[in-house]
């Protein structure tokens, strides 16, 4: 597999930027204001600095977005010895949950590599495979990580479409299976893209997964014109939704660097689950918007080679 292009860490070394892009944010914040719904939002450009953000401190519901930090615990147990992407992991009946994915429609039992359960995590966000990773890596490890990393409002509680066991957070029934924050969220996707997990093969695995991610109608939706199945997509991303939910959180690969894009909404008034989906489709004017603004050449042509930390 080609390198791919992780470390950047010649461009930014953290969340701390230059400045608000001012112009950016007033036509976001608009663009807001007619959505019935509500939205928090942290967008930064990795080169330049230019920032925006709209309440991005609030805690809000992640849904599947918050396997963002379960795929990176998991190669971090995996740089530690733990685990090798290698180790087989059986599917069993009662393994089996609804939802996205598709390891709910496999006959069992059925043995496979713990990297393919995290593809099936990222690509499809298939909730049986997440069940698989989380029985390997364990909650506790999960929400460890999240803490040393500093995160204060992000917190994984339970495993998909099973109920919530032992002591939980009082504020387990409201968020559900995860919360977090924009700008936390955000910090977990350049914590891959920089690749604090000073191993480049498992940072290029990891932006490999999530480069194939199948579900494009939020951030890449008007930004990637090309066939993605043809040729590997210069947009990272992990999606989230519930019926009021619709989340994103992307990097996007362009002319100017790399651009970071986190975007949640929730008690969207519009809960269908088509292509003209209001939320998604306010992510990806966003998302097109801030394209505009911060790289109107477009997307890079490809990836640099890895740059990991020594």
């Amino acid at each position: 597999m080609k390198s791919l292009c992780v470390g950047y860490l010649f461009l930014v070394s953290s969340l701390s930027f230059a400045g608000t892009d001012a112009d950016l944010q007033a036509k976001i914040a608009a663009m807001a204001a007619k959505h019935h719904g509500k939205l928090t939002l942290y967008a930064a450009n990795l080169k330049t600095g230019d920032s925006i953000a709209i309440d991005p401190d609030k805690p809000v519901a992640t849904a599947s977005v918050i396997k963002l930090p379960v795929l990176l615990e998991a190669m971090e147990q995996v740089k530690a010895g733990k685990h090798k992407l290698t180790d087989k992991i059986t599917l069993q009946k009662d393994d089996i949950v609804l939802g996205s994915g598709i390891l709910q429609v496999f006959d069992t039992p059925l043995a496979s590599p713990l990297k393919d359960a995290l593809t099936f995590m990222v690509i499809e966000s298939d909730n049986t495979a997440t069940n698989l990773v989380i029985d390997q890596v364990g909650i506790k490890n999960v929400n460890d990580r999240i803490a040393q990393m500093g995160l204060k409002d992000t917190y994984l509680y339970k495993k998909v479409y099973k109920p919530a066991t032992g002591p939980m957070p009082a504020d387990q029934r409201k968020f559900g299976l995860g919360k977090t924050t924009a700008r936390e969220m955000a910090e977990v996707m350049q914590a891959i893209v920089r690749c604090d997990l000073h191993d480049g093969r498992l940072c290029d695995d990891m932006v490999y997964m999530l480069r194939n991610q199948q579900y494009r109608n939020l951030v890449p939706h008007y930004i990637e014109t090309s066939d993605t199945s043809e040729g590997l997509s210069l947009i990272a991303n992990k999606t989230g939704s519930l019926d009021e939910v619709r989340n994103d959180v992307a990097v996007i690969y362009s002319k100017n660097g790399p651009i970071i894009i986190s975007a949640f909404t929730y008690d969207n008034e519009d809960k269908s689950w088509n292509n003209d989906n209001a939320a998604e489709l306010l992510i990806a004017h966003i998302a097109k918007s801030i394209m505009e603004a911060w790289s109107p050449e477009g997307l890079a042509k490809e990836i640099p080679n890895a740059t990991s930390a020594p």
